[in-house]
């Protein structure tokens, strides 16, 4: 029905619990999802992931038959000062996620590209370090557990909010391979402009969001904002990207009744465009 590269993140549907959400989702024709596990945002996937929630949750995606791209989660501000307990836990959690992630299928495990705020803990490059390095130690722990590491960057309301604090973090991340997501909803949220975020990160693509926005506001509905996305999607293609593009509807421009209609009329414009 749709683009067999476009996929539904479950936080387009997080007012609804996890088994409706995908029933939701598979019933509008969608055979891929990304799951989504951010705290605050988007509960389908508990913080507290113990072996029995892993489970769990497991099994009500494999019972959806929906294949799964990627897991978003979140282990905490990455540029946060922890010691030895606290870094500890971060680390269990990590696995846990990285065991969910493996168990589902999934491709990748996605995390911030640091915490809820522009502001340094202590300043801009160090903070830029600590966050790469995180990144980079939670990209080879997962390839232990046979996935892939991506962090979303730039995000318009975490610490690499814009392309200049993006790219600098990409710098850091080269050779890594840790992956990095573009979301469109974001760049546009921060007044950059897409494609030249696509010329700073040749190569480097690994997924990619799709929401529309305005200056200061990611929530809108595709076709509501001043996303260019056929302009986007075309300098896609040119850079050779292959990857799997994922609506990410976490809207608020239209009703919870209206969101399918408008989820299943946002994948028809894009696969078009794909």
């Amino acid at each position: 029905m749709f683009n067999s590269r476009l996929g539904c993140s479950s936080i387009s549907f997080r007012h609804q619990d996890l088994p409706t959400a995908l029933r939701t989702i598979g019933g509008l024709g969608f055979e891929e999802i990304d799951l989504g596990a951010l705290p605050g945002v988007c509960d389908h996937v508990p913080y507290e992931l113990d072996a029995d929630a892993v489970t769990a949750v497991t099994a009500q995606v494999t019972a959806s038959g929906l294949a799964v791209r990627s897991v978003n989660g979140d282990i905490g501000d990455l540029n946060a000062v922890l010691d030895a307990g606290q870094q500890a836990s971060r680390a269990r959690h990590l696995d846990a996620l990285l065991t969910f992630t493996a168990n589902t299928g999934a491709k990748a495990l996605v995390l911030p590209c640091g915490a809820l705020s522009h502001e340094p803990v202590r300043s801009l490059e160090e903070d830029l370090d600590t966050v790469a390095a995180q990144l980079i130690a939670a990209g080879k722990r997962a390839a232990e557990f046979g996935v892939e590491l991506w962090t979303e960057s730039l995000h318009f309301l975490r610490f690499c909010w814009n392309l200049d604090r993006a790219e600098q973090l990409a710098a850091r991340l080269a050779g890594s391979g840790v992956g990095i997501v573009m979301d469109f909803s974001h760049i546009v949220a921060a007044s950059e402009d897409p494609l030249e975020y696509l010329a700073r990160h040749e190569g480097r693509i690994s997924h990619v969001h799709l929401r529309d926005a305005v200056p200061g506001n990611i929530n809108l509905s595709i076709g509501n904002g001043q996303t260019d996305f056929a302009g986007g999607l075309r300098a896609l293609a040119a850079s050779g990207y292959s990857g799997h593009f994922s609506l990410e509807l976490e809207t608020r421009d239209v009703t919870h009744d209206e969101r399918p209609a408008a989820t299943a009329k946002a994948a028809s414009f894009i696969s078009d465009l794909i």
